[in-house]
Protein backbone atom coordinates (compact mmCIF):
# COMPACT_ATOMS: atom_id res chain seq x y z
CA UNK A 1 0.00 0.00 0.00
CA UNK A 2 2.01 2.91 -1.20
CA UNK A 3 1.21 6.40 -0.11
CA UNK A 4 -2.29 5.68 1.18
CA UNK A 5 -3.10 7.41 4.44
CA UNK A 6 -6.53 7.19 5.97
CA UNK A 7 -7.53 9.77 8.50
CA UNK A 8 -9.56 8.30 11.31
CA UNK A 9 -11.47 10.38 13.80
CA UNK A 10 -9.40 10.65 16.94
CA UNK A 11 -9.97 11.22 20.60
CA UNK A 12 -8.20 14.24 22.07
CA UNK A 13 -5.91 12.84 24.75
CA UNK A 14 -4.57 14.97 27.59
CA UNK A 15 -1.02 16.31 27.22
CA UNK A 16 0.30 15.55 30.69
CA UNK A 17 1.64 11.99 30.99
CA UNK A 18 -0.27 11.15 34.20
CA UNK A 19 -3.54 12.53 32.82
CA UNK A 20 -2.99 10.61 29.56
CA UNK A 21 -2.39 7.39 31.53
CA UNK A 22 -5.68 7.92 33.42
CA UNK A 23 -7.50 8.73 30.17
CA UNK A 24 -6.16 5.60 28.44
CA UNK A 25 -6.93 3.46 31.51
CA UNK A 26 -10.51 4.78 31.47
CA UNK A 27 -10.88 3.95 27.76
CA UNK A 28 -9.56 0.42 28.29
CA UNK A 29 -11.75 -0.14 31.34
CA UNK A 30 -14.81 1.24 29.54
CA UNK A 31 -14.14 -0.98 26.51
CA UNK A 32 -14.06 -4.05 28.76
CA UNK A 33 -17.07 -3.01 30.83
CA UNK A 34 -19.15 -2.15 27.74
CA UNK A 35 -18.21 -5.49 26.17
CA UNK A 36 -19.38 -7.30 29.32
CA UNK A 37 -22.44 -5.23 30.26
CA UNK A 38 -23.34 -3.12 27.23
CA UNK A 39 -23.40 0.67 27.04
CA UNK A 40 -25.22 0.93 30.39
CA UNK A 41 -22.28 -0.47 32.33
CA UNK A 42 -21.76 1.24 35.66
CA UNK A 43 -19.56 4.34 35.41
CA UNK A 44 -18.43 3.76 38.99
CA UNK A 45 -17.28 0.26 37.97
CA UNK A 46 -15.40 1.71 34.99
CA UNK A 47 -13.61 4.22 37.22
CA UNK A 48 -12.76 1.45 39.71
CA UNK A 49 -11.42 -0.81 36.93
CA UNK A 50 -9.27 2.06 35.67
CA UNK A 51 -7.92 2.69 39.17
CA UNK A 52 -9.22 6.26 39.30
CA UNK A 53 -11.97 8.11 41.09
CA UNK A 54 -15.35 8.90 39.56
CA UNK A 55 -14.36 12.59 39.46
CA UNK A 56 -11.47 11.73 37.12
CA UNK A 57 -13.87 9.86 34.87
CA UNK A 58 -16.23 12.84 34.69
CA UNK A 59 -13.36 15.28 34.17
CA UNK A 60 -12.34 13.32 31.07
CA UNK A 61 -15.83 12.28 29.93
CA UNK A 62 -18.54 14.64 31.18
CA UNK A 63 -21.33 12.32 29.99
CA UNK A 64 -21.87 8.62 29.37
CA UNK A 65 -22.38 9.48 25.68
CA UNK A 66 -18.96 11.15 25.56
CA UNK A 67 -17.34 8.01 27.02
CA UNK A 68 -19.17 5.61 24.67
CA UNK A 69 -18.28 7.77 21.67
CA UNK A 70 -14.62 7.99 22.74
CA UNK A 71 -14.35 4.20 23.06
CA UNK A 72 -15.97 3.79 19.64
CA UNK A 73 -13.65 6.34 18.02
CA UNK A 74 -10.62 4.72 19.65
CA UNK A 75 -11.66 1.31 18.27
CA UNK A 76 -12.12 2.72 14.76
CA UNK A 77 -8.68 4.34 14.95
CA UNK A 78 -7.18 0.96 15.91
CA UNK A 79 -8.80 -0.72 12.89
CA UNK A 80 -7.50 2.04 10.61
CA UNK A 81 -4.00 1.59 12.08
CA UNK A 82 -4.32 -2.17 11.51
CA UNK A 83 -4.99 -1.52 7.82
CA UNK A 84 -1.92 0.70 7.63
CA UNK A 85 0.18 -1.93 9.43
CA UNK A 86 -1.14 -4.68 7.12
CA UNK A 87 -0.04 -2.67 4.10
CA UNK A 88 3.48 -4.06 4.40
CA UNK A 89 2.25 -7.67 4.12
CA UNK A 90 1.63 -9.60 0.92
CA UNK A 91 -1.76 -8.62 -0.57
CA UNK A 92 -3.77 -11.67 0.52
CA UNK A 93 -2.19 -11.79 3.99
CA UNK A 94 -2.88 -8.06 4.38
CA UNK A 95 -6.60 -8.53 3.69
CA UNK A 96 -6.80 -11.46 6.12
CA UNK A 97 -4.92 -9.63 8.88
CA UNK A 98 -7.12 -6.56 8.56
CA UNK A 99 -10.34 -8.58 8.50
CA UNK A 100 -9.36 -10.42 11.67
CA UNK A 101 -8.83 -7.08 13.43
CA UNK A 102 -12.05 -5.75 11.91
CA UNK A 103 -14.07 -8.65 13.36
CA UNK A 104 -12.75 -7.81 16.85
CA UNK A 105 -13.92 -4.22 16.27
CA UNK A 106 -17.39 -5.42 15.21
CA UNK A 107 -17.74 -7.23 18.53
CA UNK A 108 -16.96 -4.01 20.40
CA UNK A 109 -19.18 -1.98 18.10
CA UNK A 110 -22.11 -4.29 18.79
CA UNK A 111 -21.71 -3.67 22.52
CA UNK A 112 -21.55 0.11 21.99
CA UNK A 113 -24.07 0.69 19.22
CA UNK A 114 -27.04 0.99 21.59
CA UNK A 115 -25.29 3.80 23.43
CA UNK A 116 -24.23 5.78 20.36
CA UNK A 117 -26.15 8.75 19.07
CA UNK A 118 -27.22 7.48 15.62
CA UNK A 119 -27.35 11.06 14.28
CA UNK A 120 -23.79 11.82 15.34
CA UNK A 121 -21.55 13.00 12.50
CA UNK A 122 -18.81 11.03 14.25
CA UNK A 123 -20.51 7.76 13.25
CA UNK A 124 -20.51 8.68 9.56
CA UNK A 125 -16.91 9.85 9.80
CA UNK A 126 -15.89 6.57 11.46
CA UNK A 127 -17.70 4.49 8.83
CA UNK A 128 -15.99 6.44 6.06
CA UNK A 129 -12.59 5.94 7.73
CA UNK A 130 -13.11 2.18 7.93
CA UNK A 131 -14.09 1.92 4.27
CA UNK A 132 -11.19 4.16 3.24
CA UNK A 133 -8.75 2.04 5.27
CA UNK A 134 -9.89 -1.31 3.86
CA UNK A 135 -10.42 -0.26 0.24
CA UNK A 136 -6.70 -0.11 -0.71
CA UNK A 137 -6.12 -3.56 0.79
CA UNK A 138 -8.99 -5.05 -1.21
CA UNK A 139 -7.92 -3.27 -4.39
CA UNK A 140 -4.29 -4.36 -4.01
CA UNK A 141 -5.30 -8.01 -3.46
CA UNK A 142 -7.56 -7.81 -6.53
CA UNK A 143 -4.76 -6.33 -8.63
CA UNK A 144 -2.50 -9.17 -7.48
CA UNK A 145 -5.13 -11.65 -8.70
CA UNK A 146 -5.73 -13.00 -5.20
CA UNK A 147 -9.16 -11.56 -4.37
CA UNK A 148 -12.35 -11.82 -6.42
CA UNK A 149 -12.70 -8.84 -8.73
CA UNK A 150 -16.45 -8.60 -8.13
CA UNK A 151 -16.02 -7.99 -4.37
CA UNK A 152 -16.21 -4.43 -3.08
CA UNK A 153 -15.09 -3.14 0.29
CA UNK A 154 -18.79 -2.78 1.14
CA UNK A 155 -19.37 -6.46 0.36
CA UNK A 156 -16.40 -7.50 2.47
CA UNK A 157 -17.37 -5.35 5.45
CA UNK A 158 -20.97 -6.55 5.37
CA UNK A 159 -19.88 -10.19 5.16
CA UNK A 160 -17.53 -9.92 8.13
CA UNK A 161 -20.02 -7.82 10.11
CA UNK A 162 -22.68 -10.45 9.50
CA UNK A 163 -20.41 -13.21 10.74
CA UNK A 164 -19.51 -11.20 13.82
CA UNK A 165 -23.21 -10.77 14.60
CA UNK A 166 -23.85 -14.52 14.83
CA UNK A 167 -23.69 -16.42 18.11
CA UNK A 168 -21.09 -19.20 17.94
CA UNK A 169 -20.51 -22.19 20.19
CA UNK A 170 -16.96 -20.98 20.85
CA UNK A 171 -14.09 -18.91 19.43
CA UNK A 172 -12.83 -21.84 17.39
CA UNK A 173 -16.13 -22.14 15.54
CA UNK A 174 -16.19 -18.39 14.89
CA UNK A 175 -12.63 -18.50 13.57
CA UNK A 176 -13.43 -21.50 11.35
CA UNK A 177 -16.51 -19.81 9.85
CA UNK A 178 -14.58 -16.59 9.32
CA UNK A 179 -11.79 -18.51 7.57
CA UNK A 180 -14.34 -20.16 5.26
CA UNK A 181 -15.88 -16.79 4.42
CA UNK A 182 -12.51 -15.16 3.79
CA UNK A 183 -11.54 -18.14 1.62
CA UNK A 184 -14.69 -17.41 -0.41
CA UNK A 185 -13.15 -14.05 -1.31
CA UNK A 186 -10.17 -15.67 -3.01
CA UNK A 187 -9.93 -15.42 -6.76
CA UNK A 188 -10.30 -18.82 -8.40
Amino acid sequence: MTGTVTTAPSVARPQRADARRNFDALLAAARDAFAEHGPNASLEDIARRAGVGIGTLYRNFPTRDALVEAVYIDEVAAVVRAAEDAGSLEPWEAVQAWLRRFIAYVGTKRALVEGLNKDSPVLLSCRTSLYDAGEPLVRRAQQAGELRTDATIGDVIRMVSGIAGVAFEDDQQRDRVLAMAIDGLRAR
